[in-house]
């Protein structure tokens, strides 16, 4: 009964966390690099998480500040991400902007180019769009927009990368171009854009009065189910809602990053639970004798298990605080390196993070605990 009475103070949680705190802080220097290990870790899974979620957003940027709610494409078009060589000819952006119910209509005619500046190929993403309908950069940095053909706002990240300014010329699909303006938000992982007249691109793809998609305002008191039904009459379209093109658009870009980045998040959480079992293993086996003494006194292997998972989810859960600031800054080092990658830590994000951290705490010290709880006081007593 005496050993049973020993033991009654180790079966709270709180005793198991006094216990499993002084171990661990036994030797500081371990701790640290443990929590270092861990939140190297963890800003990496947090770190990658905030890649994807800013090629995500910057995917549909474009679209996130065009005017209109519902999208009129090609016939089969369902997203914008990869490009398409099928066009809405002039006809049925006609008859688009004539259908009951329509206030406004912006026809866009979107094409990928490639330009050498200074000895490296940029992705551009040429819009041709209308000054009075709209659909051009929505944030000057400086300049203005183009007023006649051959002049360009360019996207501001990509002017600084190749010392371009205002008044400056580069060439695109044989195309000479003048920048008269440089836009801010308008840097992608997939290209940056670049504005200029419509009339231009016609030139460019030889399809005068084409557009790529039609963005559509309704009319106020017009249901935008009743204006797409109306849409869907005129051949040769499909109609979505500009959400679920910028949906779309997404999960093009998604397919692409995401399993590069699901095996990098997976490798890093592999590593931060080696990082916490190899530092609880090692401070376990250096109190063996501590452990034996408890089981002797009658304490039974779920106060071992606690101790040990006390021990495992503070080294842890100061290793996510750690991470979630490495992953911040971080963050804000490669945006003022490559103001090009967008970086974006969100909330859930973190969220997970944090949860990720508290599995990989009870991964990590779960062989720790098992060894514990097999410990026979007689062996240690023998020593």
């Amino acid at each position: 009964m005496t050993g049973v009475a020993g033991a009654v103070p180790f079966r709270s949680a709180a005793s198991a966390l006094r216990l499993g705190m002084r171990n661990l802080f036994q030797d500081r220097l371990r701790f640290a690099l443990s929590v270092a290990g861990v939140g190297l870790s963890l800003m990496l899974v947090l770190f990658m998480l905030g890649i994807r979620a800013g090629a995500l957003r910057s995917a549909v940027v474009y679209l996130d500040n065009a005017p209109g709610t519902v999208e009129v494409l090609p016939p089969g078009g369902r997203s914008t991400a990869a490009g398409s060589a099928q066009f809405l000819g002039p006809e049925t952006v006609a008859a688009v902007a004539g259908t009951p119910g329509v206030e406004a209509v912006t026809p866009v005619l979107l094409t990928m180019g490639f330009s050498d500046l200074h000895g490296t190929k940029a992705v551009i993403k040429l819009v041709g769009y209308d000054a009075a309908l709209g659909g051009g950069p929505w944030k000057l940095a400086s300049g203005r927009v183009p007023a006649a053909d051959g002049e360009v706002v360019l996207d501001r990240v990509l002017a600084n990368r190749h010392g371009l300014g205002m008044g400056d010329a580069f060439e695109i699909g044989g195309i000479q171009l003048t920048i008269v303006g440089l836009s801010n938000e308008t840097s992608s992982w997939t290209g940056s854009y670049a504005f200029v007249r419509k009339g231009m691109v016609e030139a460019l793809l030889l399809a005068p009065g084409a557009a790529s998609f039609v963005l559509v305002t309704p009319e106020p008191g017009t249901s935008r189910d009743e204006l797409m039904a109306r849409l869907r009459a005129i051949d040769g379209t499909n109609v979505l809602l500009k959400s679920d093109v910028m949906a779309n658009d997404q999960e093009v870009v998604a397919g692409i990053f995401d399993q590069v980045i699901l095996l990098m998040v997976g490798a890093a959480f592999v590593v931060g639970a080696l990082v916490v079992g190899m530092v609880i293993y090692t401070a376990t086996n250096e109190r063996r004798a501590e452990y034996g003494i408890l089981k002797a006194i009658g304490a039974r292997n779920a106060v071992l298990y606690r101790v040990v998972a006390c021990q495992a989810l503070v080294a842890a859960g100061v290793g996510s605080v750690v991470g979630v600031g490495f992953s911040y800054a971080m963050g804000w080092v490669v945006m003022n390196a490559r103001p090009q990658f967008l970086v974006v830590i969100e909330p859930p994000a973190i969220g997970a993070t944090l949860a990720a951290g508290v599995v990989m705490a009870l991964a990590g010290g779960l062989f720790p605990a098992r060894a514990a709880a097999r410990l026979e006081p007689a062996e240690v007593f023998r020593r």
